[in-house]
């Protein structure tokens, strides 16, 4: 364990991330010793664990007292105030007292310049003591293309960026060279329509065949709600049709079914959503609609006919590996050959755009592992190609059986090159991008496609330029203003609790549409 004690408590989620970063199979514990007390406690790991926190201490026995690492502390000190800006120490000390890293600043702007230099004390300090570096530096954040993004937008030049991300976020010139280049291929697809004036439709379906190992979604088994989905669907229906209504002749830009597996439905409850969508909005601008095909196990010919016939236009048909001993272990309870088998429905079909996921670092795969999957997938030939780092989630059933998996997931950028390298050879190239908290070997996630296929919502959804309406239970609407601020809404996660207040859910999206001034 590591306790960690940030005496400026508002900087400890991003310090707690970075330790993590470096550290991942370690737990991360803040300390509760008063800053009073913090200096003369700081004098040793056995020391301040007692001392500071003896709850957690104490429920270690034996050998485990022993898997304390060195403590880190870190401390801001203001100086003083003149006609340069305000001064600032910062320093990080280890569990000796001796410190690592101090570093002092002058600035104008002083609560974004103190959480900047906080977490790059931090960085160094664990830099110095592991010798190791990470590949996205100091970025935490969900989103590293978007300064990129934000640059290119301000017609800065690519050194400027790429400098930005070198000397401001120590980012390695790899992972530069991706968020750069995924940042000029949003460009290019945001340019295509004034997307501002738009907007995007996100419709929930919260239910699965079984619930994956890893999984923190909103997702329920399919067999355990089976007499709530046609009610669950009416109450659905009725959320669509009436902000159809609150939104009047806004221009719907793209549909996107998630969840969930929105093919958990039977091919005529598809075919009830997706009429209702037809019948309540104008849809002669929409550009994509796309509906999440992702377990194997829940698609037929006949659904994938439902949903052709309705428009849709990009499915994803998701194995997350092509190794059985893999699928067994995360509770996919599906083989290997229902994967191939629902791909070859969805191609007999004529989709034009099928999408592939996979997640690198599920428990006991290694490169070998990894190099089977890719070359099955490669052999099936999608269109596009999304690879997610495994990122352990408080919510999944993974996070409670932890100490039974740790040290059987491993992820770097060995893998994410393969599978970046099996995009190419499939003639992909990286279209969007997002991190997680937790992810395996602090790696990314990114979606890859074939030049043309490219899934437009995702874009929309993870640069927050658009805002989104979200259907269903769990669903997250995001209301993007003009002055670049960003509301959201979240509609409540359970089933039962959705199909009873399905009305309070189109409430709070109707209030911020109002402010917005979108509502007729």
């Amino acid at each position: 364990m590591i306790l960690l004690q940030v005496l400026h408590s508002e900087y400890f989620d991003d310090v707690q991330a970075l330790v993590k970063a470096f550290y991942p199979e370690v737990d991360v514990h803040q300390a509760t010793f008063s800053m009073e007390n913090a200096k003369e406690v700081f004098q040793g790991a056995f020391q301040l664990t007692k001392k500071a926190d003896a709850n957690v201490y104490e429920r270690a026995r034996g050998a485990e007292r022993e898997k304390w690492i060195p403590t880190l502390l870190l401390e801001v000190v203001a100086d003083s105030l003149n006609e340069e800006g305000e001064q600032f120490l910062v320093t990080v000390a280890d569990s000796t007292g001796e410190c690592v890293v101090s570093r002092k600043e002058t600035t104008k702007n002083l609560r974004k310049d103190l959480h900047d230099t906080c977490k790059v004390a931090v960085y160094e300090a664990l830099w110095k003591m592991t010798g190791r570096k990470l590949p996205w530096g100091i970025m935490m954040g969900v989103r590293p293309s978007k300064p990129a993004l934000n640059g290119l937008m301000r017609k800065e030049s690519m050194e400027s960026i790429q400098k930005l991300y070198r000397n401001h976020y120590f980012v390695s010139e790899g992972k530069i060279s991706l968020a750069t280049t995924v940042a000029r291929v949003e460009q290019e697809l945001l340019a295509r329509k004034p997307y501002e004036e738009g907007y995007s439709l996100y419709l929930g379906i919260p239910f699965c065949p079984t619930r994956c190992l890893y999984c923190s979604f909103a997702a329920y088994p399919l067999e355990a709600f089976a007499r709530e989905v046609d009610r669950y669907v009416e109450a659905l229906a009725k959320e669509i049709r009436v902000m159809a209504g609150i939104l009047g002749k806004k221009r719907l830009d793209t549909i996107y079914f998630g969840g969930g597996t929105p093919t958990s439905l039977t091919p005529k409850q598809l075919d009830r959503l997706l009429g209702v969508i037809e019948d309540s909005y104008d849809l002669h601008a929409l550009q994509e609609l796309t509906v999440e095909a992702g377990r194997p196990d829940s698609v037929d010919l006949e659904k994938f006919r439902v949903l052709k016939e309705h428009g849709v236009k990009r499915v994803s048909v998701n194995p997350q590996t092509m190794n059985q001993k893999t699928l067994d272990e995360i509770g996919r309870f599906h083989s290997v050959e229902d994967v191939k088998r629902a791909y070859a429905l969805a191609r007999s079909v004529g989709f034009e755009s099928i999408n592939m996921d996979i997640i690198l670092g599920l428990p006991g795969e290694g490169e070998q592992e990894l190099a089977h999957t890719l070359r099955e997938i490669e052999e099936m030939h999608p269109d596009n190609l999304t690879v997610h780092s495994l990122a352990v989630k408080r919510a999944a059933n993974l996070s409670r059986r932890k100490e039974e998996y740790r040290g059987t997931m491993h992820n770097d950028e060995t893998f994410t090159n393969m599978a970046a390298d099996c995009a190419k050879r499939l003639g992909m190239r990286p279209y969007y991008m997002y991190r997680q908290k937790n992810m395996t070997g602090n790696m990314e996630n990114v979606g890859y496609a074939i030049p043309g296929t490219e899934c437009l919502y995702n874009v929309l959804i993870m640069e927050e330029v658009q805002t989104i309406i979200a259907c269903g239970a769990g669903g997250s609407s995001k209301f993007v203003y003009g002055d670049n601020r960003i509301e959201r809404a979240e509609n409540v996660k359970y089933v039962r609790d959705y199909m009873d207040r399905v009305d309070e859910m189109v409430e709070r999206k109707a209030a911020f549409l109002k402010d917005m001034g979108w509502m007729i």
